[in-house]
């Protein structure tokens, strides 16, 4: 059961839509099913006297009271609530929306059970499967409601008349979720045919800019950049405060806070902010997809820690990233999944835990840096490893959500995990096909299966029984031919992580390698910390650094 408060200031014109045909003659039969008082409450519906007019004029009482001793009209009094069942539940009574109603407004503080004092209220129904709740917030002693925290309320009164009500049960919600598209925005949508809303457009459009700046001005360049139309809110000192977003064309614009909490100006400075220009540990050379894969494995450390802040603050960053992907890869197959991933995970990467920005610093800079066009091109390149990587990392929220008690964030982070799986396939299986026609000679297979018998002798079988391992052996030999030591790059990648949960070893084994081929030096430390929790065969030859580039790059600017 889903409600969604707003407020306005006009009572007959929102009574003139309810019991109107709507915008696409939608409304059957709109009768009032609750109300303050039904014999006080003219019904247009069922009353041949009675108009839209009339109902308001009864419903403005206490208001129009307040405006004749004061002068003007309350600010936003009227009170809008629509409640609507979840798709494939029953159809209810009358009585049963009547019953919905009553314990809505008590929840809300609208007007409590018998409360002299309560605002004057009514039930609209004019579909099956919801109701609009309209109150004036202004009560007979001229005083208005106490609304904060309205919304839980409301909420935590819906969950229970599902349960009572045998409805299907929604994850209860923790006020951080986005604002979900009106009515309105959504029939203006279909009316263009556009995919969805301009208030999901603006938000995706914001948050790809957000992944990809490194500052306030670069920000909204990068907007500008994407055809957003952009107004700045400024104080008198010249201070930038606040913004909002439209798109071309379009008269309703959008604050950042309307489109996302995290997307108002404040929290995005903090992020931007949170990020160093330089980060501490220096980067050996490598491709940005690369290094966002490698960055993407501190997400796993930073849940399974001690600090709920830091690992917000990588889920956070893992939000930027899954941004990022449809942008690195515009021609990909799997590109549509990606995004479905992305507009999922949206929900996961926000919680009530205040996230610690700066403890990702160097995730969010890897991102970043896959934005840079020096990273464009080649949408099939490394696909399959990257998109691996995001998996495991959204695996790790998944976890962290569930452990926490976050019901909407774990089950939008499986959500992401269905697309992400689906973009796995679509990207990665023809990569692995490519690799496996490059299977070396059986005389130099059988030296490699003889090498992962010694070096991995536990998981040895599962690995040449995979059907990936004609890939692995092309990219094991292709490493060797290129002067690494393939013993030392096979032991590096096993150490990573353990591979008895992984259903295709070889599989992961080629990701593995692709990035440790590309650089082995940035994976020593973390090979070497590893060895001694791990018990594969350690090599006795020291790695070959011939082919390594030692020197460290500057630093560039993410793509505007």
């Amino acid at each position: 059961m889903v409600p969604d408060i707003s407020t306005g200031s006009h009572t007959p014109g929102l009574l003139r839509y309810l019991y109107g045909p709507g915008r696409r003659d939608e409304h059957t039969d709109p009768h009032l099913v609750a109300a303050w008082d039904l014999g006080a409450a003219p019904d247009p519906g069922r009353d041949a006297d009675a108009t839209p007019l009339t109902l308001a004029i009864a419903l403005d009482l206490h208001v129009d009271l307040v405006a004749a001793e004061r002068g003007k009209l309350p600010p936003k009094h009227v009170w809008h609530c629509p409640v609507r069942t979840a798709p494939g539940d029953r159809m209810l009574t009358d009585a049963e929306w009547a019953q919905v109603a009553r314990r809505i407004v008590a929840a809300a503080g609208i007007a409590r059970e018998d409360d002299p004092n309560g605002c004057r209220w009514i039930a609209v129904r004019h579909a099956e499967d919801h109701i609009h709740i309209v109150a004036t917030t202004v009560q007979l002693n001229g005083h208005r409601p106490p609304r904060y925290g309205e919304a839980r309320r409301v909420q935590a009164e819906c969950r229970s008349i599902e349960a009572e009500f045998g409805l299907r049960r929604l994850k209860r919600g923790d006020g951080t979720a986005a604002k979900r598209p009106t009515s309105a925005e959504q029939a203006a949508a279909q009316r263009t045919g556009a995919e969805r809303t301009d208030r999901e457009e603006l938000r995706s459009r914001v948050r790809t800019a957000v992944a990809a700046a490194g500052s306030v001005a670069e920000f909204f360049d990068l907007l500008e950049e994407q055809g957003v139309v952009v107004k700045k809110r400024v104080a008198p000192s010249g201070d930038v405060i606040g913004y909002s977003v439209a798109l071309p064309g379009q008269k309703v614009a959008f604050g950042g806070g309307k489109l996302a909490p995290d997307l108002s100006l404040p929290r995005i400075r903090e992020r931007l902010d949170a990020t160093t220009p330089e980060p501490a540990d220096a980067w050996p050379p490598m491709h940005p997809r690369h290094r966002l894969a490698d960055q993407l494995l501190t997400v796993h450390r930073a849940v399974d820690g001690d600090s709920d802040p830091e690992a917000q603050g990588h889920i956070a960053a893992l939000g930027e990233a899954l941004d990022a992907l449809p942008a690195a890869y515009p021609r990909s197959p799997a590109r549509g999944e990606l995004k479905a991933a992305a507009v999922a995970f949206e929900r996961a990467s926000r919680s009530r835990v205040r996230a610690e920005h700066a403890a990702a610093g160097d995730l969010r800079w890897a991102v970043r840096s896959l934005l840079h066009p020096s990273a464009a091109g080649g949408d099939g390149e490394m696909a399959g490893a990257l998109i691996a990587a995001v998996i495991l990392a959204v695996e790790a929220a998944v976890r962290w959500h569930q452990a926490h008690g976050h019901a909407q964030q774990q089950a939008a982070a499986r959500a992401a995990l269905d697309h992400l799986r689906t973009a796995y396939r679509q990207a990665a299986r023809p990569q692995l096909a490519a690799l496996a026609t490059r299977a070396p000679a059986p005389t130099e297979r059988d030296r490699l299966t003889a090498l992962m018998q010694q070096v991995l002798p536990e998981q040895a079988a599962r690995i040449l029984a995979d059907p990936a391992w004609p890939a692995l052996a092309a990219v094991l030999a292709q490493a060797a031919a290129d002067g690494h030591n393939a013993e030392r790059l096979l032991w590096q990648a096993a150490a990573q992580r353990e591979l008895d949960t992984a259903s295709r070893p070889a599989e992961v084994l080629v990701w593995r390698l692709d990035r440790l081929a590309a650089n082995p030096t940035a994976h020593e430390q973390r090979a070497h910390a590893a060895r001694t929790h791990t018990a594969p065969h350690q090599p006795s030859t020291t790695p070959d650094r011939t082919h390594t580039d030692t020197t460290t790059p500057k630093r560039h600017r993410p793509h505007r």
